[in-house]
């Protein structure tokens, strides 16, 4: 069963033939990063007009890449939420008209649950494990028993992980996109140079698996001089260091716990940080976890994590109409708990 994915959620525009759930045919990425360095972030009005512009061309490589026709094409699969509304737009549309063109069953895919599937586009992992999504836009800890059936274990309270090192990134200009230059400039650092402050969540007295990083971003911009550790120069490198190791440990320990109250040994991670290469260092440390992550190349948004997902929606018989609505809301996922 061969599934074309449609991608559109953001700045990437997208296409991807996956057969059977699991053999990537075809991965195609238009990235805008050049269009959007200019202000150092995602400029929704153009994003849209971007994908506007490329999204046949894009399509077309990855059917010509998959070395198929849209004939041979069993199902259509498309980012219907969360995400840039004008962004989500054109990627439904698009898919929506394809399908009525062609006669194609369609479905729309959550995104953040396609990036929970991405590592299962390279590994054999067994449900239920625990999950680990971590982008721009979301920070989740939660308990997968399937494709869609997520149960929420903790969140961000404020802001995602991806945004603290976007917004971090872009005021001391290290570079762009944010969470790239951090992870690069942190190699060559030291994270002893800065003593960061990091919350603990309760509910009641009950601590929480949630994460918070609007006051790690703030201590970092705004009152850097106080966490400072005199004995340590005043490098970018060294800034990286401290603020990756502060922001990536703080998620690992509510990771860690989540997974050591659930008794589930198995760990996966989806999502734009999870290609950071301190938080793969950490979790692999952990020998009593299996841990895994998407290649590289799937952690961004990406065409085959939607048509994995897609594959399984559609082959046990959903399939949504042409009325189906884009939505830059987390709420509405297919049996979502918690």
């Amino acid at each position: 069963m061969r599934i074309l994915g449609i991608e559109s959620s953001c700045d990437e525009c997208a296409a991807a033939v996956v057969e059977d759930g699991r053999t990537i045919l075809s991965n195609i990425i238009a990235t805008q990063i050049e269009v959007h360095a200019r202000w150092n972030g995602v400029v929704p009005e153009l994003a849209s007009r971007m994908h506007a512009e490329w999204i046949q061309d894009v399509v077309d490589k990855a059917i010509l890449e998959a070395g198929c026709s849209m004939a041979d094409i069993d199902g259509i699969a498309v980012t219907a939420r969360p995400g840039l509304a004008g962004a989500l737009l054109v990627g439904l549309s698009f898919a929506k008209a394809l399908a009525w063109a062609t006669g194609k069953p369609f479905v729309g895919v959550n995104h953040i649950l396609a990036h929970l599937y991405a590592p299962l586009l390279a590994s054999d992992i067994a449900y239920p494990f625990i999950g680990l999504i971590v982008s721009g836009g979301h920070t989740l800890i939660c308990r997968a028993d399937g494709v869609d059936d997520i149960s929420v274990m903790g969140t961000t309270i404020d802001d995602a992980a991806g945004e603290a090192f976007d917004k971090v990134a872009k005021h001391y200009q290290l570079g762009y996109p944010g969470g790239v230059a951090i992870d690069r400039l942190a190699r060559q650092g030291d994270a002893r140079a800065c003593r960061f402050p990091v919350p603990f969540l309760y509910k009641g007295k009950q601590k929480t698996y949630d994460v918070s990083y609007s006051g790690l971003k703030t201590a970092a911009i705004r009152q850097l001089d106080q966490f400072w550790n005199p004995e340590y120069p005043r490098t970018d490198a060294n800034l990286a260091a401290a603020f990756e190791k502060a922001a990536v440990d703080m998620l690992c320990g509510r990771l860690l716990d989540a997974a050591r109250d659930s008794g589930i040994r198995t760990v996966v991670a989806g999502g734009g940080v999870a290609a950071n290469t301190y938080l793969r260092s950490v979790l692999q440390q952990h020998d009593e976890l299996r841990c895994y992550f998407p290649p590289l190349a799937l952690c961004g948004d990406n065409g085959a994590m939607v048509a994995g997902m897609g594959y399984h929606l559609l082959q046990r018989g959903d399939r949504d109409g042409l009325d189906l609505n884009a939505s830059p809301r987390v709420a509405g996922f297919r049996k979502l708990k918690g």
